[in-house]
């Protein structure tokens, strides 16, 4: 269940100091807050932060190897040497390469480009530099994005002819390549350690041509963002500087990919570019990408651009694929343990990291999904925030042949006879090291979010452009019932009226039940400042919904216990209370997964101890197959994620998707007490029907438990109301389309026509 947790908690003597500058910088306190969390504790600093500039950057020349690799570059130039750029297959090599290239190009050497494909493999190969030797046969080789790890592949370059230069950002072996090496994680005195490949490319441009590489500043934005490294120190300025060239005066090349998009910030860096030249290498032909970058025909340019888009379609349908695949193949296996770890035969190796990542996230466990190669899985890794799966991989080494990467993502290669030997040792030691909270997702929120604060949110645009490192602050709002609809109709995103300030939910549209009905719940949403014809809006954009409890939920609840009666119902194993809070615990001690317990009367956990600290969720469990306490389920709730599915009370019908879950039902304990004591004779019913006729053509809702509330009788109960509706709409004698009551009358018909009029007889005579 998710937690939230606040991003800054000061001391005494801190807040002082928060306040301080806060006046010295004339901020509010909430966004002075913000800076001073993020390690800005100075004015210069905060000055600095809020004003991003090319004036912060740093002298190329603190770095070591950037003076040696500016002379032999020279020396190049004056000896006319045959100078290669070797890069990355991904967005950050494309746009090293693509500065590298035009750098020297103004600097007097005409460069060759070689960046290798996916299939490959990452970095410098023999095969590689065969292939450069044959075409081109280089008296230089610089590598971008890549090499620092290549000592050997160095030496055979070496031995063919050549001097090297390697540029990289990535983690330092424990041997250095013996050549001219430039990477900010070295021993020296350039201070700041994040730049990504092309950030390296980008300060070795401006060693040789000075502030002209700032025109380069579009690309190495570009890359900085896709890396995902942080927008904190240099890496912002390059950042912000880079958004203000592309914004002044884009290149053929971001406009061809940006197409009408008008407003270009980091997340559009992020969630547009980037993955359009990421898809190249993932399709098998970063020479695409490469191409694009490097080439001056606008033409060719169109051409190419429209090439990325559709690898990109195509890498979004191949990953679509491989996910339901991946997810088919858990359904079958099921998810219980501390780790997901799969494998298929034909999938293909480019998306099994971006899958991987989706299903980390959704599943909230570290997954690794690997493709067979003969004897061989190649696999890919992703983490949860607080697992650190590099560690684990390195603790499980016995049963891998090659691994590599850091805490979150990881490459690795095993014998298809390791893999279950490593998925249990995986299991266990990510058990026996991390506690239930580790794997918690955790929300980092500013705390309650004044409403309507213009003058905040100009703030916090000002701590644009946002992503790694420098997240987009969070506020909270709490709410009970709150006025949420569709943008239009199947729409995926809502909208919500709220007092001060109006917000937008996109692909809110799974919470509108939960965002409608009385439960107390926290939205977590982020500022939003836009301008439409001259004009300003603010607008809070929800991220997430958190609620703690049933309670306020009783009209919804009664609502799903009624459409349950439609659905096929399961069958179940009966029980008893004692029996079935010993294998609660017994499960739980067991195993953190696989287990969920329905309740339909709020006091039924209050008599199973077994159940206490459970992950609480109303109407449909939060995350997939973990241990969870799910109180009355929308009718064809999907639990088939689950082993077992314990019913603690006896609904009128187990009306859930189960898969191959074992079910069982408490005998002992009625549910759906209040459909079970319902009046539903056909007196009372024609009583609801004659008093509905009245209140034809008022809009009431779009759900029963919406239109019950609105209708607001005294005569009639909202539970009453609710059945009714339901079953007269059933029958067709009435319609609530759009939210507006329509009674049709004049139709004829029985009550015994209504199978769900049938099934709650049923279940009032058992």
């Amino acid at each position: 269940m998710k937690k939230l947790v606040p991003e800054y908690e000061f001391s005494a003597e801190e807040s002082r100091e928060v306040k301080r500058l806060a006046r010295a910088l004339d901020l509010t306190e909430t966004t002075a807050s913000i800076l001073f969390a993020r390690g800005l504790k100075e004015e210069d600093e905060m000055r600095a932060f809020l004003h991003p500039s090319s004036e912060n950057f740093l002298s190329p020349f603190l770095m070591r190897g950037m003076r040696e690799a500016k002379e032999m570059l020279e020396r190049a130039r004056e000896e006319e040497w045959r100078v290669a750029v070797f890069g990355d297959y991904d967005a950050d090599g494309i746009g090293a390469c693509a500065i590298l290239w035009r750098a020297l190009k103004r600097f007097g050497i005409e460069p060759y480009l070689y960046v290798p494909e996916r299939a490959d493999g990452y970095g410098v190969s023999v095969s590689a530099v065969d292939k450069i030797f044959d075409e081109f046969l280089p008296d230089l080789v610089v590598t971008v994005d890549c090499g620092i790890s290549n000592r050997k592949e160095v030496e055979y370059i070496k031995e063919q002819g050549a001097y090297v230069i390697v540029t990289d950002h990535h983690e330092l072996p424990d041997e250095l390549p013996d050549c001219i090496v430039v990477n900010p994680k070295l021993d020296d005195d350039y201070p700041y350690d994040n730049l990504c490949g092309a950030g390296v490319a980008f300060k070795l441009a401006c060693a040789l041509i000075g502030e002209e590489a700032y025109d380069l500043l579009d690309f190495c934005a570009l890359s900085t963002v896709a890396d995902s490294v942080p927008l904190l120190g240099e890496n912002r300025d390059i950042v912000a500087e880079g958004l203000k060239r592309i914004a002044k005066r884009p290149r053929p090349a971001f406009s061809a990919l940006l197409g009408k998009s008008s407003e270009v910030t980091a997340q559009t860096l992020a969630f547009t570019l980037a993955p359009r030249v990421n898809a190249a290498g993932r399709m098998g032909d970063a020479d695409c990408a490469l191409r694009l970058f490097t080439s001056e025909d606008e033409e060719e340019i169109a051409l190419l651009a429209e090439k990325l888009n559709l690898y990109n379609i195509e890498r979004q349908k191949c990953c679509d694929e491989l996910y339901a695949q991946a997810v088919s193949l858990l359904a079958r296996e099921g998810a219980f343990g501390n780790v997901v770890m799969l494998a298929g035969e034909d999938w293909n190796a480019g998306f099994a990291g971006i899958v991987a990542a989706r299903i980390a996230e959704e599943y909230g466990r570290p997954t690794l999904l690997f493709v067979r190669r003969g004897d061989m899985l190649k696999g890919s890794a992703r983490s949860v925030e607080r697992v650190n799966i590099f560690e684990a991989l390195k603790a499980c080494s016995a049963y891998i042949e090659e691994f590599g990467g850091h805490a979150q993502a990881a490459g690795v290669n095993v014998k298809a006879e390791n893999f279950s030997a490593l998925k249990e040792a995986l299991n266990r030691y990510i058990g026996e090291r991390y506690t239930r909270e580790d794997f918690e997702p955790r929300i980092p929120v500013c705390g309650e979010g004044p409403l309507a604060d213009r003058r905040l949110a100009h703030e916090l645009n000002a701590l644009e452009p946002f992503g790694m490192g420098n997240r987009r602050p969070l506020f909270t709002c709490t709410a009970r019932r709150l006025d949420a609809a569709l943008l239009k109709p199947l729409s995926p995103h809502v909208s919500i009226a709220g007092e001060g300030m109006d917000f937008m939910y996109f692909g809110g549209a799974d919470e509108l039940k939960l965002l409608r009905s009385g439960l107390k719940k926290t939205l977590v949403f982020e500022y939003n400042l836009s301008v439409f014809r001259g004009r300003e809006y603010l607008k809070g954009f929800v991220r997430d919904v958190v609620y703690g409890g049933a309670e306020g939920a009783e009209t919804e609840a009664f609502e799903n216990a009624v459409l349950s009666l439609r659905s096929p119902t399961v069958r179940a194993e009966r029980s008893d209370t004692a029996s079935l809070d010993a294998f609660i615990a017994s499960r739980r001690a067991e195993c953190a997964y696989g287990l969920c317990a329905v309740y339909t009367e709020r006091g039924t956990p209050a008599r199973f101890p077994s159940v206490a600290g459970l992950a609480a969720d109303v109407f449909r469990p939060a995350s997939s197959s973990e241990n969870t306490l799910l109180y009355a389920p929308d009718a064809g709730c999907d639990l088939s994620a689950f082993r077992e599915i314990i019913y603690l009370d006896e609904p009128c019908a187990v009306g859930v998707a189960a898969g191959n879950a074992r079910v069982l039902v408490n005998g002992e304990i009625a549910g759906d007490v209040r459909l079970r004591r319902l009046d539903i004779a056909r007196e009372t019913l024609l009583s609801v029907f004659v008093a509905l006729r009245a209140a034809e053509g008022r809009q009431l809702g779009t759900s029963y438990a919406e239109a019950a509330r609105a209708w607001g009788t005294s005569e009639f109960s909202e539970e009453l109301v609710v059945f009714a509706l339901a079953v007269f709409e059933e029958l067709g004698l009435i319609s609530l389309a759009d939210g507006r009551l329509s009674v049709f009358r004049g139709k004829r018909t029985d009550l015994m026509n209504s199978a769900l009029y049938r099934a709650a007889l049923a279940c009032k005579e058992n």
